[in-house]
């Protein structure tokens, strides 16, 4: 009888799992996840995704009746000695899409063929593949609304996902433990993923990981989300966000599962222009893959190399105000400081805070990739290059280079009563809703009345936005 291996990845889940359920058809199956990264160079998992990988771990793990080899290193390496220690004859896995992970991924398939193993491999973390949704010439799409619309939507429907197998013939265990201590450390604890400074307890009672959690998620975006999403997601304080986009990332949940629920709530519910929106938020998702599978540089180089003459600043004093929730505009930094503090940050609030960075601060879109590479939970290479791009202007569908989010009347048109600024920045709480919005435009007695005192307890606004906005206009039209 074969045996083979299962090679979890982005897909820690077990329902809708192509990679699983063709593993499981053979005799004995080992499942083994490996923290690949090692090789990544400058996209090592940033600190919050890596907390969130561990407990994920721990719920797979829990799914798998304790049935997971956990290990660290190159799978170049370690993939061939497990395969041949084991007996294997098939080695399963779901494709990734980074760069590097391509590359290494056709190596290692080379290897294992060439040892007569059989792999394949499986899609399972997107509804279309990059090179299913090309334009009618064959070209790759550059534009969000046309590779949408005319083509994923015109594309082969999302398939049916399948129920996660209910018999497993495991591995045996004795000898999965002996094959562990030869490989020396091994487990989850052994990857040191959580922080050694318990910065992350805001974030425990933020969050449910694992795919159970996940599925209670969707259910609950759904039940109470969906009606009025087109609107509603425009308001941090509302409940019209799915909070799917970790789950996504790290495969507790499929985009099929997350498409075909929606379609079946929305129908049943008639929220057409809702459910169309939400799903179009998935296609981004889908976009986002496209353009780095096709532009594999898209993390470091501007897709419009006109930008690559852009006069950025570099003041690193911004810089760590804009970081540190410290601006003196309170909608930006309720938005640093809730991504800090939670590890998420609301869709609205990100492209306002982008917006501030790139084009009111001047600073390269890089600095602000990399910081919400570190504090994001749903920190994902494609989305997150792709969306700092959109913002910057430099990107394949970029917005316009005229379009500058001002934070005070997008404070003030989304979050009118500061509900979402009260939570995240408490010190002016006692600002009346008129003046929330721009504490340094306040008038002093108004300051008084709320014991506020800008410069001590909340910082002044750092630049003063109709000159930082004419600046940064003066910048892109030198281009």
């Amino acid at each position: 009888m074969p045996r083979s291996i299962m090679w979890f990845r982005q897909d820690l889940r077990l329902s809708d799992n192509p990679a699983l359920t063709a593993a499981v058809a053979a005799n004995d199956t080992l499942a083994v996840y490996i923290l690949d990264d090692i090789n990544s160079q400058d996209w090592k998992m940033g600190a919050a995704s890596r907390w969130w990988l561990h407990h994920s771990l721990q719920a797979l793990n829990d799914s798998l009746q304790g049935n997971l080899l956990v290990l660290a290193g190159d799978p170049l390496q370690l993939l061939p000695h497990l395969a041949e220690s084991v007996g294997a004859t098939q080695v399963h896995w779901n494709r990734c899409y980074e760069p590097w992970r391509i590359a290494r991924d056709k190596a290692l398939k080379e290897h294992l063929n060439e040892m007569s193993i059989e792999v394949t491999s499986h899609k399972a973390a997107l509804l279309w593949e990059p090179w299913e949704v090309k334009k009618k010439d064959g070209t790759p799409y550059q534009v969000f609304t046309p590779f949408y619309r005319k083509g994923c939507l015109q594309a082969a429907t999302p398939a049916t996902p399948i129920a996660a197998p209910k018999h497993i013939a495991w591995y045996p265990e004795l000898k999965r433990h002996d094959l562990a201590k030869a490989l020396g450390k091994q487990g989850i604890d052994a990857l040191a993923l959580l922080p050694s400074i318990p910065w992350d307890r805001t974030m425990q009672d933020t969050w449910q990981i694992g795919e159970h959690a996940a599925q209670k998620r969707l259910e609950s975006f759904l039940e109470q989300g969906l009606e009025n999403y087109k609107e509603g997601r425009n308001f941090p304080e509302r409940n019209n966000v799915s909070r799917l986009s970790p789950h996504f990332h790290f495969g507790e949940i499929s985009p099929q599962q997350a498409w075909i629920e929606a379609q079946r709530a929305g129908l049943e519910g008639q929220f057409d222009d809702d459910l169309d929106c939400f799903q179009s938020e998935i296609g981004w998702r889908e976009f986002s893959n496209s353009l780095l599978y096709y532009k594999p540089d898209l993390p470091v180089a501007n897709l419009q190399k006109k930008f690559d003459r852009f006069p950025w600043a570099n003041n690193k004093t911004h810089l760590e105000a804009w970081q540190k929730g410290m601006t003196g505009y309170p909608l930006v930094d309720a938005g640093m400081r809730e991504l800090w503090q939670t590890g998420y940050m609301h869709n609205r609030v990100r492209m306002v805070v982008g917006s501030f960075l790139v084009k009111n601060l001047l600073m390269h879109w890089h600095h602000g990739e990399a910081w919400f590479w570190d504090c994001l939970v749903d920190a994902d290479l494609a989305a997150n290059s792709a969306s700092w791009q959109w913002i910057a202007g430099c990107g394949a569908d970029a917005a316009p280079y005229f379009r500058v989010f001002n934070p005070v009347t997008q404070s003030e048109r989304f979050d009118a009563k500061a509900t979402y600024i009260r939570k995240y920045v408490p010190e002016i709480a006692t600002l009346p809703n008129k003046y929330i919005h721009n504490p340094s435009a306040a008038p002093q007695y108004i300051l008084d009345e709320a014991g506020v005192q800008i410069g001590k307890d909340y910082p002044k606004a750092i630049v003063e936005l109709k000159r930082s906005r004419e600046r940064a206009l003066e910048a892109f039209k030198s281009l």
